[in-house]
């Protein structure tokens, strides 16, 4: 498997992140322990969570996710080959939600609890939290790698602008730097990273991890007509969007690399976002170890440079001809 340096924190991960939001949703227990299992197996030791997976749920409360990572580690003693990722800052219900010190310092417990560990690798700001003061909540972060339960931490769903503010206040007041940015990022959502904040993440050494790296399923290419829209529980609510001109272009862009290459449409598309000059791990999920082992043939797969463009092309974010 192949491995990268995450920002500059000087620790390395697996070149592919295991999005954990589909442990107790729409994955059962015993079917997440599988999926763990073979991910160690394959080499993959990145997983990421949040607090809030899966509270959207009718009867969740939220945790489930971290819930049942916490309890593969219990049962497999795995945790030490694990480089375990997991926010705070979404809405819990409440006053639990936001980057306030308090709340960091409330919800880390809970956190740690639920996963059955006493550190976490990568604590991330799941969103940004313009009613605190970033010193308020680097220092609270500050405090809690100071005493060993979280190693680096990171932003997801930052803009441009904040996340600069955020190095840039870490460096002069010699707080924790975000080592690494959470964005939406995949062949058709290209617009917003690539304008805002691409470049801000090469400059200063932040590791790209990318969620909704297939774009909730759809550049899978299992969805191609409304008729289509049942086949996930997110299919009716994120597809959608997709289904224009552009996402059709996007997939038979796919559809003809992954043949000339003896691929899978969704190993074009992690492979794709490997070739970005941020993106340090995409993250993505499977509800089957079939799915997963496609996943992991992404990493694998390495693509021509005349794919690599014509892939570009098809997903030009700036061409809406005809969209």
């Amino acid at each position: 498997m192949k491995r990268c340096e995450l920002g500059r924190s000087g620790l390395e991960v697996s070149r592919l992140c295991f999005g954990g939001n589909v442990f107790g949703w729409t994955v059962d227990e015993a079917t997440s322990f599988s999926l763990l299992d073979a991910l160690v197996d394959a080499g993959v030791d990145f997983i990421d969570t949040a607090d809030v997976y899966s509270r959207w749920m009718p009867g969740h409360q939220g945790g489930e996710s971290e819930t049942v990572i916490g309890r593969w580690f219990a049962r497999t003693g795995q945790r030490a080959k694990v480089f375990l990722a997991t926010k705070v800052g979404m809405d819990m219900g409440g006053d639990r939600k936001g980057l306030s010190a308090r709340w960091i310092e409330r919800s880390v417990e809970d956190s740690l609890r639920r996963l059955q560990t006493d550190y976490i690798d990568l604590y991330q700001s799941h969103t940004d939290d313009e009613s605190v003061p970033m010193d308020e909540t680097l220092s609270a972060y500050q405090r809690l790698i100071a005493a060993g339960k979280v190693r680096v931490i990171g932003a997801s769903n930052f803009s441009g602008a904040r996340l600069r503010e955020a190095l840039d206040r870490a460096d002069a007041q010699g707080l924790p730097r975000y080592q690494t940015l959470q964005p939406l990022y995949n062949l058709y959502d290209r617009a917003a990273f690539e304008s805002d904040l691409q470049a801000l993440c090469v400059e200063r050494g932040v590791g790209v991890i990318t969620y909704f790296s297939l774009a909730a399923g759809f550049l899978t290419g299992k969805y191609r007509s409304e008729a289509d829209y049942g086949k996930s529980p997110r299919g009716a609510r994120a597809i959608p969007q997709y289904m224009n001109p552009r996402g059709m272009r996007i997939l038979a862009a796919l559809d003809a690399v992954s043949a000339e290459l003896g691929s899978t449409p969704a190993q074009v598309a992690i492979a794709w976002l490997l070739t970005r000059p941020s993106v340090s791990a995409p993250i993505a999920s499977a509800t089957s170890l079939a799915q997963l082992g496609d996943l992991v043939g992404a990493v694998r797969l390495t693509l021509p440079a005349a794919a690599v463009q014509r892939l570009d092309q098809a997903s030009d974010p700036t061409d809406t001809a005809n969209d």
